[in-house]
């Protein structure tokens, strides 16, 4: 065990994410362990794909690029690499680092993490799976990262396993954790969730942009992770962004569902956070409890969801809506009716302005989205039948591109597998095969989960008297969305006392269906309290349908769901401006 904290920085928020970071936080910064993020559920749909046509594949190939910049670094000062970049075929990955030693003349110590793939086995899947899914993958712990790390790897990669076992992992080997301090192992996942998603917690991404005084692309996240589990949020010197309570609160609100955070290590309590400056971009985390994890470990799956495509007819003036009903009456007139689909998403997006100063403001998109099992149908006889109307359409007819072909989508589907059928397993570097043992599970004498805010709210907060302004509740706080599934989540925090006392009695599930508008009629809402971070947590079931990579809407992520929340205008009383 060691008595210093450890010093974890990420590189890598997605696969695609800036391949320079890597070698920026070696080169910059003072860190023990180099973390990477390269998995979302999306990934693992696209790492099938290419694994389909090269088995030798299904791995994070930008990854390869960091290690060939950082890796002689790294052995030459002690510094592990941790990632799961492995993805689908974490041995291969494990097998193209070492050829990346070899090819610069040294010799490295690679483990890997298996036994989250369950494409062979399905069968204690819950619920039952039909059919044959492209991944299925559970989402393992840091136990095998640590004992990885424990048996001497330079580099540890992985399959699927949770984006803060990346930081749970490595935390534990380093102060010598057992399966049940619950507590630091929370801490150890809440410091994860903040910095796995790279820039995000320095100030990528964040609403209250003026409070940014350093424009430059912000530096990426490093945590500082006490024997105890607290942590320190901070990034490299001379460094862009920002680093503040505001930023990680962000962050730590972001993907998130109800504050009792299930996890393969433990269950992390959200609502048990505190966050305190610690000096300049340096941040506190402590007071975060940890209890047993369930006895399931959670299970993504994606299916091959058959074709789609998509065309964007564009209507410019006047009578706005009339030529919409017309141009799509015609479409689907030209296609033989709408039944030759399985799916059609018809939207229109109204960014015209009335009397408008230039021809571009006046002008509104109608985007037609076509779902179906067979390529030609969906493909360009779809697009082309758009063509159909050029000529013999509506007034001003054009369309923001050519006729396109259809592209394959995937479904997503969670589902949940117990713990006895998964062999989390880890490879050392000499090639023995190591089973990771599970930590105890919840027993059901744990405290139970915090609810949802009842419809009417918090109950506990009484709203000010007095004049109120009307303004965008965006002056009032701040918003994080992101996808889990065919879910969103919007985490919503005040940065006064005042102002959370009040968006605590104001933001109720009704308030926020009604703020969110017709999209969410008929969607279950729950709203959540976190109030250490002077917060709510909104999650809104089934807005993305069968998850981002079949999503219709335009913005299949929801990442913008929080900045339109914000952008409504609602009345706040003027004591709240003032508090």
């Amino acid at each position: 065990m060691s008595a210093r904290a450890v010093r974890i920085g990420n590189c890598s928020g997605f696969y695609g994410d800036r391949l320079v970071a890597a070698r920026e936080l070696v080169e910059g910064a003072d860190i023990d362990v180099l973390t990477g993020d390269y998995l979302a559920e999306l990934t693992m749909l696209i790492l099938a794909k290419a694994q389909a046509k090269d088995p030798d594949t299904g791995y994070a190939k930008t990854f390869l690029t960091q290690v060939e910049q950082v890796l002689t670094s790294c052995l030459d000062r002690g510094i592990r690499i941790v990632a799961n970049a492995g993805g689908l075929n974490p041995s291969g990955l494990a097998d193209a680092v070492r050829a990346v030693a070899q090819r610069q003349g040294r010799t490295v110590r690679v483990a890997y993490v298996e036994g989250d793939d369950l494409r062979d086995n399905l069968s204690a899947i819950v619920p039952p799976v039909s059919g044959k899914p492209v991944s299925a993958n559970a989402y393992l712990g840091g136990w095998g990262i640590a004992a990885a790390l424990e048996a001497g790897a330079d580099v540890v990669v992985t399959g699927r396993v949770t984006d803060a076992s990346l930081v749970v992992g490595p935390a534990a080997w380093w102060h010598g954790w057992g399966h049940e301090d619950w507590d630091a192992l929370a801490g150890a996942v809440v410091a994860g969730h903040v910095i796995e998603c790279g820039p995000q917690a320095t100030g990528g991404n964040y609403p209250f942009a003026e409070e940014i005084t350093d424009l430059r692309y912000p530096g990426s996240p490093i945590a500082e992770i006490a024997a105890d589990g607290s942590s320190v949020i901070t990034k490299p010197a001379n460094t862009g962004g920002l680093v503040s309570p505001g930023t990680v609160t962000a962050q730590l609100l972001y993907e998130i569902a109800a504050p009792a955070y299930l996890g393969p290590d433990c269950t992390t309590h959200f609502d048990t956070i505190r966050l305190e400056p610690a000096g300049d971009d340096r941040v506190a985390i402590t007071g975060v409890r940890g209890s047993a994890p369930p006895d399931t470990l959670k299970v993504a799956l994606n299916d091959a969801g058959g074709y789609r495509n998509t065309m964007t007819l564009v209507l410019t003036g006047l009578d706005i809506e009339q030529k919409a009903a017309r141009a799509e009456q015609m479409l689907f007139d030209v296609l033989g009716g709408r039944d030759r689909f399985d799916e059609v998403d018809v939207r229109l997006l109204r960014f015209d302005t009335s009397d408008a100063p230039t021809n571009e403001q006046a002008t509104a998109h109608l985007r037609v989205t076509v779902k179906g099992p067979d390529a030609r149908t969906v493909g360009r006889a779809f697009s082309n039948a758009t063509m159909e109307l050029a000529v013999g359409g509506y007034a001003g007819f054009h369309t923001t591109t050519p006729p396109t072909d259809a592209s394959a989508f995937g479904i997503y589907r969670p589902a949940a597998v117990p713990r006895s059928a998964v062999t989390h397993t880890v490879v050392l570097a000499d090639g023995r095969r190591q089973v990771v043992p599970d930590p105890p599970q919840a027993t059901g004498r744990e405290p139970g989960p915090a609810v949802p805010v009842p419809a009417g709210g918090v109950g506990t907060s009484v709203a000010p008297a007095g004049s109120t302004l009307q303004i965008p509740l965006g002056r009032v706080c701040g918003a994080r969305s992101g996808d889990k599934g065919g879910n969103a989540n919007i985490g919503v925090w005040s940065r006064t006392d005042a102002g959370h006392a009040w968006l605590r009695g104001y933001l109720t599930a009704e308030r926020a269906r009604e703020l969110l508008g017709p999209e969410v009629a008929e969607l279950p809402i729950e709203v959540y309290p976190l109030p250490n971070l002077r917060a709510l947590n909104i999650v809104v079931h089934g807005i993305l349908g069968a998850g981002v990579a079949s999503s219709s809407r335009p913005d299949p992520q929801a990442k913008g769901l929080g900045e339109y929340l914000r952008s409504r205008v609602i009345e706040v009383p003027r004591t709240v401006l003032e508090g």
